[in-house]
């Protein structure tokens, strides 16, 4: 039986993010600030990463004020509390196959999710790729929900938000 640690090497790996609304979507990207995957036996056994909730920017707003604008408000209590909260941590709980169970910390609050990933190793690399769906309602982001607002018409925004995790580690000697 061997054990090998990975650490994640976060310039090489990256979250990008969907939102969307009844009028159409959001995306941008989010930064790893650091984690690490465990392997046993050629398989993940185990890991965690954490989440720079500081980082987040908007892709498909281009005009400066309103990008920066709809950036604060991201960061703000409606949404993800980033000063008060500057990390969201994922803890791999299980890994049956190429199946992930774990929990996700975003503001203080831990969730289980789970999550189809494609993982390889090659030489002294690894990488994983996977789609979260993330309801936000259960990380305290209610804003223009329909679960807690009614009437919202058009300014209603889904619960449902997707993060697609590309991560790259090293094995660590």
């Amino acid at each position: 039986m061997s054990t090998q640690k990975f650490e994640i090497e976060v310039a090489k790996s990256n979250i990008d993010w969907v939102g969307r609304k009844v009028t159409g979507a959001h995306n941008g990207t989010i930064g790893l600030k650091k984690g690490s995957l465990t392997v046993k036996d050629g398989a993940v056994s185990g890991g965690n990463f954490t989440i720079d909730t500081r980082s987040i920017k908007i892709l498909d707003v281009t005009d400066p004020a309103t990008n920066a604008q709809f950036a604060g408000h991201l960061a703000s209590d409606d949404f993800f509390s980033s000063e008060k909260y500057p990390e969201a941590d994922f803890e791999i709980v299980e890994v049956i196959g190429n199946h992930i169970e774990g929990n996700l910390t975003i503001k203080g609050i831990t969730k289980p999710v789970g999550f189809d990933a494609d993982l390889a190793i090659t030489g002294d690399t690894l990488t994983a790729r996977g789609k979260v769906v993330v309801d936000r309602t259960e990380y305290a982001m209610k804003f223009r929900s329909g679960n807690f607002f009614k009437d919202l018409g058009d300014t209603l925004i889904y619960n449902d938000f997707d993060l697609d995790v590309n991560i790259t580690a090293k094995a660590v000697a």
